[in-house]
């Protein structure tokens, strides 16, 4: 870190050690100097991001969207501070102590319904406050979802974040292969129900313990998704309640306009009787 985001910073924060390390910057512990409360320091340096504008873009304007997520649902991982000059951006975040859910899945597979329905509220929350507040997230995967405390998960990493708010369409292929929606791969404009796609491919992960649309290269994963030709195989599916495959099948329609919004998720019946009310969550 250098700059005067830096001293700026280090008047307010005191900084640890590394955490995490993600494409473009680092994770590390901070705390408060003032009350010693513990948070974790998001740093992007901007020269690694010059050869391409839409990363550097992407960088300069993700403190705006995700200042505006996090006032939105409790679900999204909190920004408390953000630092910048034109050397680098240093945000300071929730500290989610308990991990990342695709690091929870790889270790123990598929999840009993009642705990899927109950994380895939807390995202569609997530996403249903982001949404009312103009911002997409647009890389919503088991990645970015953290978990501040056993069974509180929440949505972070705006660092992908688009604007909608004023009635713009969004453009631009932005996001993961396996959770990309069709209409981004096609190369259309598109809305913020992108997120609603993708939380239906990580629900589905969450079921069975691997995604509904995959190839051997992210070129037959993208094609997977255009034909987006949606299965349940019964060695994986078998347990699994028609409520939750239901809920599938709505939010992981390729026409947008007939795919669910978050707000619709919420009020899924499958997630009002095993994952509790919108209310609940957020």
């Amino acid at each position: 870190m250098s700059g005067a985001a830096e001293e700026a910073l280090r008047r307010e924060y005191v900084v640890g050690e590394e955490i995490g390390r993600g494409r473009f910057g680092t994770v590390r512990r901070c705390y408060s100097a003032a009350t010693g409360a513990a948070f974790a320091l998001k740093t992007t340096p901007k020269a690694a991001l010059r050869a391409d504008p839409l990363d550097l873009a992407l960088a300069e304007q993700e403190p705006k969207a995700h200042l505006l997520a996090s006032g939105a649902s409790r679900s999204v991982v909190a920004l408390h501070a953000a630092f910048e000059d034109a050397d680098a951006v240093h945000l300071v975040l929730d500290l989610c102590a308990g991990g990342d859910l695709f690091s929870a899945l790889a270790a123990r597979g598929p999840l009993p319904e009642p705990e899927a329905a109950r994380l895939a509220a807390q995202l569609a929350d997530a996403l249903a406050g982001s949404h009312r507040r103009g911002v997409a997230h647009r890389d919503v995967k088991p990645d970015n979802l953290f978990f501040f405390a056993d069974d509180d998960l929440r949505l972070g990493d705006f660092g992908s974040a688009g604007w909608f708010g004023d009635g713009r369409p969004m453009t631009g292929l932005v996001g993961t292969p396996y959770y990309v929606a069709p209409e981004v791969v096609a190369g259309r404009e598109y809305t913020e129900k992108v997120d609603v796609w993708s939380a239906g491919v990580v629900l589905y992960l969450m079921l069975s313990g691997t995604v509904p649309f995959y190839g051997a290269t992210a070129a037959e994963t993208f094609e997977a998704v255009l034909r987006g030709n949606l299965r349940f195989p019964p060695r994986a599916f078998s347990a699994v309640s028609p409520g939750a495959k239901d809920l599938l099948r709505r939010m992981l329609c390729r026409d947008p306009s007939r795919r669910f919004s978050a707000d619709q998720v919420l009020r899924h019946p499958w997630i009002v009787s095993r994952g509790g009310s919108a209310a609940a969550v957020g």
